[in-house]
């Protein structure tokens, strides 16, 4: 994998200058390409232990993911691009297979920032990762990362009761022990080693009292738990950060899950979807 600590320090360090956030600013038109990208067995095989997932063939869904989010990153590091890196909150995920993928493939990767759209708490910014195999469009997710600045809506909907409740729970299916290094172990196995990840000294720093578990984990897990064969869909929401360690439930129902707290608290929900083979891939 890419390191992606000298992207990461880029971000911390220019994200100060970017202090004029708004939903109206143009997003940089640039497209990154990796053509014909080599898949590491072995870090596929560590990564898909680690994520719960029994087999690599074809690739775990949440998998290609992992291996362009650096270029993601690349774009999102970029001195055109609006948002601060800094505090940017992966918010949600939708991820499409439309053919599977194999580890001896070798896709074409495509990242481009899609769209800014106003949230009730900042920005948001779709950011999208496509694979290709000879040119057909095999598999692509779409991310939302939220900048949290002051907007009218917010001060509104602050001022105001919400009279909204939660998402009713879901029954439970199992519960997992998330040990307190899972962050730093899923940071080897991805390559994502932000600080907010790995230990409680420097999740302090970002404001949470102990280190939080990545979100692109919990929902690795969450794919894995269900019929990851049968799945060629999933969109997803991030609602909670999961600090560790604790234990999790995870709770399903239909095409539904959620991954919860002891408290009740969820922290991820989502819809899972199957597809056949069949199914033709839109043309982007």
């Amino acid at each position: 994998m890419t390191s992606l600590a000298p992207l990461l320090a880029l971000g911390a360090l220019t994200s100060p200058l970017k202090r004029r956030i708004s939903p109206t600013a143009a997003l940089p038109a640039t497209r990154l390409t990796h053509p014909g990208l080599r898949i590491d067995h072995g870090h596929l095989a560590a990564y898909a232990r680690l994520c719960g997932f029994t087999g690599t063939d074809p690739l775990p869904l949440t998998y290609p993911h992992v291996i362009a989010f650096p270029m993601a990153l690349r774009v999102m590091t970029r001195r055109d691009f609006p948002l601060p890196l800094l505090g940017l909150i992966h918010t949600g995920i939708a991820i499409t297979r439309y053919r599977a993928l194999h580890p001896d493939d070798r896709p074409e990767l495509t990242v481009y920032a899609d769209k800014l759209v106003p949230h009730r708490r900042g920005t948001e910014v779709g950011m999208v990762s496509q694979a290709r195999l000879a040119g057909t469009l095999v598999w692509e997710s779409r991310s939302t990362y939220l900048a949290r600045h002051t907007t009218g809506a917010r001060r509104a909907t602050e001022a105001a009761p919400s009279g909204r409740a939660g998402p009713a729970p879901l029954p439970t299916v199992t519960t997992w022990d998330l040990p307190g290094d899972l962050g730093r172990r899923y940071g080897a196995a991805s390559g994502d080693r932000n600080p907010v990840h790995l230990c409680a000294a420097t999740a302090r720093l970002f404001g949470f009292s102990r280190a939080i578990a990545h979100g692109m984990w919990t929902l690795a897990r969450c794919v894995a738990q269900a019929n990851p064969a049968e799945v060629t869909d999933v969109q997803a929401e991030f609602k909670a950060p999961v600090l560790l360690p604790c234990t999790v439930t995870y709770a399903a129902s239909g095409s539904a899950f959620q991954l919860r707290g002891q408290d009740g608290r969820v922290h991820l929900s989502g819809r899972l979807g199957g597809r056949t083979t069949a199914t033709s891939a839109p043309r982007s």
